[in-house]
């Protein structure tokens, strides 16, 4: 009880001290808020998408693996993630390192109601998901092993999102029928809001079928790992399994290969689990800044604070308490600055979570401030409350208590030796936001450099609406062909279109893969190029500059001729020297497409100029542009150039569709404008964002620190100085002794963090693009500010030293 008297009596004397000085304790709590609000922020998101970003049973045991071509495959790429049923089946029997296998072969559904058509995602999912995963439905039941079986009543079991926004969240709906691809499905269960299994609107079963290899119903395939299981043995076990189906099915596996396993979280998160740990780093920078910020507040108002401190120490006060109080102190201000930091981050983490790049996150990861990020404000409290507090308490009560009770405590030795710790403390802030801004810097030159980029196409004023058609209504090459030149004509028409056309991709994110073969051409290697079926007007549309030859017709289009358009660099690549119009190509893949002409050879009739077309970072590959009659296959879209805003003319757009046929569903609608912020710009955006935030939050406790060790350095100098000019020192020369002393601690922080930045630099490599790690431009912008910030800093505590009045001075104290 005496102790925690003790205690509560240690706790109002700094309280009351706290809110004597109140301008250090402000300056104190604003910058333990912004570290602890930071990290607590930071630690949010790696919680939540990390750590524990599914809600599935033993999550962190689930494991996606892929078929990796050793020879061709980029080191970025996981590999093949799609098999056929045969493969499935093999590889849930003869495994010996999974609990379970489920398989999911996701589709576009188009839901029609009495309104029209929608699209929504969907997916013919393994019986045994539901079960796999362990979690409950919401509403009615799951998908059961009956519902698999070849004339099972069909159904269909709805996610959370769907239920409450189509069905108004009734629960009535189970038991409906609903109309899904033109079939009536029985509604049967609806999953509780953090469900989103291959994030998905809503489930069907699958019925298993060892004889359909189609590759049109390829399955994503997941297992649980057996407890103890590493990834490197799932990779061995299935290597064996993998070899004998590259017997039976030798078309599907690469000469060379390797089995690839990954856990669900990696495959998901990839690359950016490398920002996040870049954040992780830089807020915990951050958090020494404000941490040696608020340290050497406290160290200055201890030094201040040295003769009372002794008084209290003659008086019969043993060090250990006079530290336990000054900790104590040091404490409270810790607290106060969690208890404001806790609310920053509950606002700023709204705005992270904002801020994060589409489809790079868990569709069930929810980001919140939950009771393990509470305990872990809690935990930074404590740890700041020793990084702030311990080293200044212990300064205070060390030395000679006799020298103390004498000393003036200005312009004395002693404060210059404890101006060292201080300035240390300084110099280690500049080093640190020196790393800080150089990642910002980074970030912001690789959004630069990718805006500026030349695509090689002009995507403003374009519009984008997939149309995926509904079933049953165009199985054909000329059913589409016919329901497309329709649309086309009906959308040349309308006020505000400048172009339009059809395409089977989306630039410049490429098209569709194939082996390539040249007649009179001999390889070793494999050639391959991409290619997309478009209508005439797509290079208009888009923007594509003719080279050579000619570009295709409508009469091309129109009767599915044999013809190709390709890029410089397929002709560059594939023809050498030599002229390649005229001569002709054929796109092996075409083979695999039951409605595609087999064995079909392509005359190459014009050559375009380069754009990009396999994102932005990438340089162009192969491609060629075939008439989109040639087959019925794949999933189609329309683009289409405006003079206007391209969304003001989505209504329109829509409704002559829909004069077509209603039951077509325009979906992604968007500009293509927006497509390349999301797709391309959004990440590094988001870095730019963060690293942004946090080293500018960094230069201002970088500012505050270098204003209060030169304030209180010229107030330990007072006398000094007062001395200096008694005896002719000008006020210019006091100005320079000043500034020089800033400029020393600048100059050290910027040495020291030139060093650091170096470790970061190889850290956000893999995040910047079309720029050096070692930029000269971004370093050299970064010491530019940090010089005219810590000059800035200086400059109103140096002004004031050459304002003391040395009769003043004299007789101060």
């Amino acid at each position: 009880m005496e102790i925690i008297g003790s205690l509560w009596q240690d706790l109002q004397y700094g309280i009351r001290g706290l809110r004597k000085d109140l301008t250090f304790s402000l300056l104190g709590i604003f910058a333990l808020a912004l570290g602890i609000g930071a990290t607590t922020i930071t630690f949010s998101v790696l919680d939540n998408i990390l750590i524990e970003p599914l809600p599935y049973h033993d999550s962190d045991r689930l494991t996606q693996f892929f078929v990796r071509d050793v020879a061709n495959a980029r080191s970025e790429d996981y590999g093949r993630g799609g098999y056929s049923m045969p493969e499935y089946l093999a590889i849930k029997e003869q495994n010996h390192v999974f609990d379970d296998v489920v398989g999911t072969s996701n589709h576009d559904v188009l839901y029609t109601d009495g309104e029209g058509t929608k699209q929504f995602r969907g997916g013919d999912v393994s019986t045994n998901v539901f079960q796999f995963l362990g979690i409950k439905p919401l509403l009615g039941r799951t998908i059961l092993p009956d519902d698999g079986r070849a004339g099972a009543p069909p159904v269909v079991v709805l996610s959370y999102k769907i239920w409450r926004d189509e069905f108004g969240s009734n629960p009535r709906v189970i038991g409906t029928n609903i109309e899904l691809n033109g079939e009536q499905r029985t509604v049967v269960g609806v999953m509780p809001p953090r469900f989103r299994f291959g994030d998905l609107d809503m489930w069907l079963p699958l019925t298993l079928s060892s004889n359909d290899t189609s590759m049109f119903h390829r399955m994503w395939l997941l297992g649980r790992r057996k407890p103890g299981v590493s990834l490197q043995a799932v990779a061995a076990d299935l290597d064996v399994i993998a070899r004998r189906l590259a017997t039976q099915y030798p078309k599907d596996y690469p000469a060379k290969f390797e089995i690839n396993a990954k856990s669900l979280i990696e495959t998901v998160v990839g690359q950016f689990r490398v920002m996040l740990f870049a954040l992780l780093a830089a807020v915990g920078m951050l958090l020494l800044i404000a941490c040696s910020n608020v340290a050497n507040l406290l160290l200055a108002r201890a030094t201040a604070r040295k003769k009372e401190i002794a008084i209290r120490a003659s008086l019969g006060a043993a060090r250990s308490r006079i530290v336990r109080q000054l900790l104590v102190e040091s404490f409270a201000l810790a607290a106060a600055g969690c208890a404001l930091g806790y609310l920053l981050a509950y606002g700023g983490l709204k705005g992270v979570v904002a801020a994060i790049p589409e489809g790079i996150v868990p569709a069930e990861a929810v980001i919140r401030l939950n009771v393990s990020v509470l305990a872990f404000s809690i935990a930074i409290t404590f740890a700041t409350t020793l990084l702030c507090g311990l080293a200044p308490a212990l300064h205070a009560v060390r030395g000679d208590l006799q020298n103390r009770l004498r000393d003036s405590g200005k312009g004395t030795s002693t404060g210059f030796a404890h101006g060292k710790f201080r300035s240390g403390l300084v110099v280690a802030q500049v080093g640190l936001s020196i790393v800080l801004l150089v990642g910002a810097g980074l970030m912001m030159r690789s959004l630069f450099a990718l805006q500026h980029v030349e695509l090689g196409l002009n995507p403003v004023n374009i519009l984008v609406a997939r149309t995926p058609l509904p079933r049953g209504h165009y199985e054909t090459a000329e059913q589409k062909r016919v329901f497309f030149r329709q649309v086309l004509r009906k959308l040349s028409t309308l006020p505000g279109v400048v172009a339009v056309t059809e395409t089977s991709a989306l630039p410049p994110y490429g098209g569709i893969g194939s082996e390539v073969t040249v007649p009179g051409k001999t390889h070793a290697d494999k050639w391959e190029a991409m290619f997309q079926l478009c209508s005439e007007g797509y290079f208009s549309t888009v923007g594509l500059r003719l080279e050579g030859g000619r570009l295709l017709t409508e009469s091309d289009v129109e009767s599915a001729r044999h013809v190709a358009v390709v890029n410089q660099t397929l002709a560059r690549k594939y023809f050498a020297n030599e002229d390649p119009v005229g001569r002709s190509l054929k796109f092996n893949f075409l083979d695999t497409i039951p409605d595609a002409p087999h064995d079909a050879y392509f005359e190459i009739i014009g050559v375009i100029a380069d754009a990009k077309n396999r994102g932005l970072q990438d340089p162009p590959q192969p491609e060629a542009f075939l008439p989109y009659g040639i087959t019925g296959s794949f999933e189609r879209g329309v683009l289409v150039r405006t003079s206007v805003e391209p969304m003001s003319l989505l209504m329109s757009v829509r409704r002559e569709i829909w004069s077509v046929d209603r039951g077509v569903a325009l979906t992604l609608t968007d500009t293509l404008e927006n497509y390349l912020r999301r797709f391309s710009y959004s990440q590094p955006r988001f870095g730019l964002i963060v690293f942004g935030a946090f080293a500018v939050m960094g230069l201002v406790l970088v500012a505050i620190g270098i204003f209060s060790v030169m304030a209180y350095t010229v107030g330990l100098q007072t006398r000094e100085i007062g001395i200096r000019m008694a005896l002719g020192a000008q006020r210019a020369s006091v100005l320079r002794m000043i500034l020089r002393r800033s400029a020393l601690l600048i100059a050290l922080g910027i040495g020291a963090g030139e060093l650091a930045s170096f470790g970061l630099t190889r850290l956000v490599q893999s995040q910047i693009w079309g720029v050096s790690a070692h930029d000269p431009v971004t370093f050299g912008a970064v010491l530019a500010l940090l010089v005219t910030v810590g000059i800035a800093a200086s400059l109103v505590p140096a002004r004031r030293a050459t304002q003391v009045d040395p009769l003043v001075a004299l007789r101060y104290e």
